[in-house]
């Protein structure tokens, strides 16, 4: 096998196996580091709010001064909420329902009773992600789970709570504390005495959110029972942050509740990783057609003697092994070299950004990818010099 080696290695251009693998090398540096960016600072534009998913946003129509003389309730008509499901960067949306009675809530503080006058809304279930098994109502239960807004307890621990010389309360505290709710219709002939648990706390959903199954019994038992059109919508879209959504809402007059630099922050960092691995791909497939072009030309060079080879009774696979052996090793070399620099690029800004907040990805997404596009490499490289021996039978 050394003497084969020796006798189809002998016009081997190092020049060009270097080509290849310092091509190689920057393509799959720049797509091995593209994939560990995006999965080390992803993390720092993504919503940690385990009840709703951050690629939903909830809309409503702008108010205007002219709104509030007319009495316009700014709701949404069925063929409004139609042409927006037809818009192609929608996946889904769900309609906001609010309560068609009067809700009282008490939570009693040391024998000192506090009441308040609240509102409930619900979502459709499919919107809201992490609530757990306790999340839903059958009519008959005596508690209602209830998720409500992180601001809403913010506001408490640093606004109320200090002025009324109140105790701050921390989440966990929050959820171990019963609420005393009394329902009751318009005109107070038909009441209702529930307890309700907060079982959550979400960042961007802005309201009280009970179960929509206990939304549309509670308002058939104490409301009109006529389903009012909805005044919010909530909106699955498949691209946050693109600027058709901005244009859309923008020209119908509608705006996005909560924060959206998020989601503009997160659009734009995937498409400028997109961007920087296509380019990385493109060098890359470049540098395969570099090594099957040298390795093809080294294969010319010594046709006569693979012929003379394959005659002599040497198997294909015996006769390719020397060629397949400059693909495994001169791909292996660029793949240790871009993965390697890549983890110690990594080196250089994890600090930064774990600084922001980012919590990393792990070093293997880089190191995956990048062995990933080695083996496809590889392998297309080991059946194009499978194809070249076998032609190698006719001169």
């Amino acid at each position: 096998m050394k003497l084969i080696n020796r006798l189809l290695r002998k016009n081997t251009s190092p020049s060009r196996v270097a080509g290849f693998i310092i091509s190689n090398f920057i393509g799959l540096a720049i797509i091995a580091g593209g994939v560990q960016f995006y999965e080390d600072a992803s993390s720092l534009w993504e919503s940690d709010d385990s009840f709703v998913n951050s690629d939903y946003l909830v809309v409503n129509k702008k108010v205007t001064s002219e709104d509030m003389l007319d009495g316009n309730a700014k709701t949404f008509s069925e063929e409004e909420i139609e042409d927006l499901r037809r818009q192609p960067w929608v996946r889904g949306t769900g309609e906001f329902q609010a309560t068609d009675y009067r809700v009282w809530a008490t939570v009693g503080n040391g024998g000192r009773d506090m009441e308040t006058m609240l509102f409930f809304e619900s979502i459709p279930d499919r919107f809201v992600e992490a609530a757990g098994a306790g999340w839903g109502f059958r009519e008959g239960d005596r508690e209602v789970p209830v998720i409500i807004s992180k601001d809403y307890l913010t506001l408490y621990n640093f606004g109320f709570a200090g002025s009324a010389g109140l105790p701050k309360i921390s989440e966990q505290l929050v959820g171990g504390i019963p609420l005393g709710l009394d329902l009751s219709s318009d005109d107070g002939a038909r009441r209702l005495h529930l307890t309700g648990r907060v079982v959550g706390f979400s960042n961007r959903l802005n309201t009280i959110l009970v179960p929509e199954s206990f939304m549309e019994w509670s308002n058939r038992t104490l409301g009109s029972g006529e389903r009012k059109a909805p005044s919010r919508l909530i909106i699955d879209v498949s691209r946050p942050g693109d600027v058709a959504i901005g244009d859309y809402l923008e020209a119908h007059g509608l705006e996005v509740a909560g924060d959206k630099s998020g989601s503009s922050a997160s659009y734009l960092l995937r498409v400028v990783t997109g961007i920087v691995l296509a380019v990385g791909l493109l060098i890359t497939v470049l540098s395969l057609f570099i090594l099957m072009l040298s390795v093809s030309l080294l294969m010319e060079k010594n046709r006569q003697t693979l012929h003379r080879l394959l005659m002599l009774g040497y198997d294909t696979g015996a006769v390719a092994r020397p060629y397949e052996g400059i693909v495994v090793w001169a791909s292996g070399a660029a793949c240790v070299l871009a993965v390697g620099s890549a983890l110690l690029l990594r080196c250089f800004y994890i600090g930064a950004l774990e600084g922001l907040g980012a919590t990393g990805g792990g070093w293997l997404p880089g190191m995956a990818a990048g062995v990933a596009l080695t083996v496809v490499i590889i392998a297309v490289n080991v059946m194009a010099v499978r194809r070249k021996v076998k032609a190698s039978w006719r001169l």
